[in-house]
């Protein structure tokens, strides 16, 4: 039989102690794990507007003929993977994330296309921060008014922009093998 007496002996950490910090800890976590959702998806959008934009260059059409393919099939097809890359097809990502819905744009009106993607998303909602109003917590500070807002209100608008130039070639694009 092994002798245990020794672990009676021994003095424990504080409970009130623990039961005060681990509240922290879940706070500071959960305020990590935030940021860290908004710092992948700024880089997702990097992604996806960079191949949005790419794809769009090779296999765009210049000519008035082909603006119609462009816009039917083209651009909805752009969507459909971009909005797969992006998480909205996925629950835990969409979640995670904290998406609401997104726009692609493809503008062809000047010198460089522009393509620009934007993700609209919802607001976090931690309830101990949203419980008090926000006139009283801000008292006039514009930036934590948007702050606020971001956290308890509306969500966020992020949008990133892509020029790519003219595709001047009649054939489409081939991939090479």
């Amino acid at each position: 039989m092994i002798d245990l007496s020794f672990l009676r002996q021994r003095k424990g950490q504080a409970t009130t102690e623990v039961v005060l910090l681990f509240p922290l800890f879940v706070i500071f976590a959960v305020f990590i794990i935030k940021i860290f959702g908004l710092l992948v998806l700024n880089q997702k959008m990097e992604i996806a507007a960079f191949y949005a934009a790419r794809r769009y260059q090779l296999q765009g059409g210049v000519p008035d003929s082909m603006q119609n393919w462009n816009r039917q099939f083209l651009e909805k097809d752009i969507k459909k993977k971009v909005e797969d890359y992006l998480g909205f097809n996925n629950t835990g990502m969409k979640t995670f994330l904290s998406l609401r819905r997104f726009t692609l744009e493809v503008d062809t009106s000047g010198t460089w296309t522009l393509v620009t993607l934007k993700v609209f998303t919802n607001p976090p909602r931690i309830r101990f921060l949203c419980n008090y109003d926000k006139f009283e917590v801000c008292k006039g500070d514009n930036r934590c008014y948007k702050g606020y807002e971001y956290l308890c209100d509306t969500g966020g608008e992020i949008e990133v922009k892509k020029f790519v130039g003219k595709n001047d070639r009649v054939m489409p694009y081939v991939q090479p093998d």
